[in-house]
């Protein structure tokens, strides 16, 4: 089937919580307000960066549901319902189709994980069956799962047993195989980036859409990327690209995530710290992030 595909930058939602590690979605609204500000041209709620394998089943539909009614059509919401328990998916990707989402995404299994390609293609056909109205992303982020097979096999052959197989949420720097998963099929399926810090990278081999983290903090930097590129100007492509890069560097240097949900409660989002086993940061962290932030210029872009 021919879906829409998600261009531009698809901002990968943090959830917000409060000190005790509870769901504070009041904080939701005024993050989508910004990020259509921004103009990200979609979101993507509960995959790594929104924690979603640190919420229950029941937390992880509440965030969706507040994103969905507070994007109110505005952009698409794809949210990603991957769990230990394939039956909790199935359960999530139900109430997405119920909820009238543009996209349902799953990462494999982390703990007992698919032991062949068919295995792992037998398991996101029984959670796409879930939700068999929308359009379906397997979320390939193999440093997380552990689970790394062929990706353009997985498309070519998950496509004969998924009839709405729309394309993978690519979270792995392996440019070359991104490439030729983009190819097959003169272009068929929908493959979305995952990796930042090498958006320029990717947009060379023909990407169009991306999903990360940073979208959340800097989307105008890598809208900058896409101008600049789009206008054959490498020189300006590469230098906003290298901030993206020192960025990452930088957050990196902190629990990465705990250190952007503390970015963002400096630009005045209270999210609060990230849910255990993932650590708040400390408050001689959040003093060196800010002094590393300022060093960079962030505050000024």
């Amino acid at each position: 089937m021919n879906y829409p595909r998600l261009n531009g930058l698809v901002a990968a939602t943090y959830t917000p919580m409060t000190d005790e590690g509870k769901l504070n979605l009041s904080q939701v609204a005024p993050m989508v307000d910004y990020l259509i500000e921004q103009a990200v041209s979609g979101l993507y709620v509960c995959g790594t960066t929104g924690e979603g394998t640190s919420l229950t089943t029941g937390e992880r539909q509440a965030v969706l549901e507040s994103y969905f009614d507070t994007a109110a059509g505005r952009l698409p919401v794809v949210v990603q319902v991957g769990h230990n328990c394939v039956d909790e998916s199935c359960r999530l990707a139900e109430a997405a189709q119920r909820l009238g989402v543009a996209a349902v995404s799953a990462n494999a299994p982390s703990y007992f994980r698919p032991a062949s390609l068919d295995d792992l293609i037998g398991l996101i056909a029984r959670i796409a069956a879930a939700a068999p109205e929308l359009p379906f992303y397997y979320y390939h982020i193999p440093a997380m799962t552990g689970t790394r097979f062929d990706m353009v096999e997985l498309l070519r052959q998950g496509s004969q047993k998924i009839p709405n197989l729309a394309g993978i949420k690519y979270s792995d720097p392996f440019v070359p195989d991104f490439q030729a998963c983009m190819a097959l099929d003169d272009g068929r399926f929908d493959i979305l980036w995952g990796c930042d810090e090498m958006w320029l990278a990717a947009m060379a081999t023909g990407a169009r859409g991306a999903v990360g983290s940073t979208y959340n903090i800097a989307a105008a930097g890598h809208l900058e990327i896409i101008e600049a590129f789009e206008a054959g100007d490498m020189d300006r492509a590469r230098q906003k690209q290298l901030e993206s890069v020192e960025l990452v560097r930088t957050v990196a240097r902190y629990p990465f995530h705990s250190a952007m949900k503390q970015i963002l409660t400096m630009m005045g989002f209270d999210f609060g710290p990230c849910r255990l086993p993932q650590r708040r940061l400390t408050d001689d962290e959040v003093r060196s992030l800010r002094a590393d932030l300022e060093q960079l210029g962030f505050f000024d872009r």
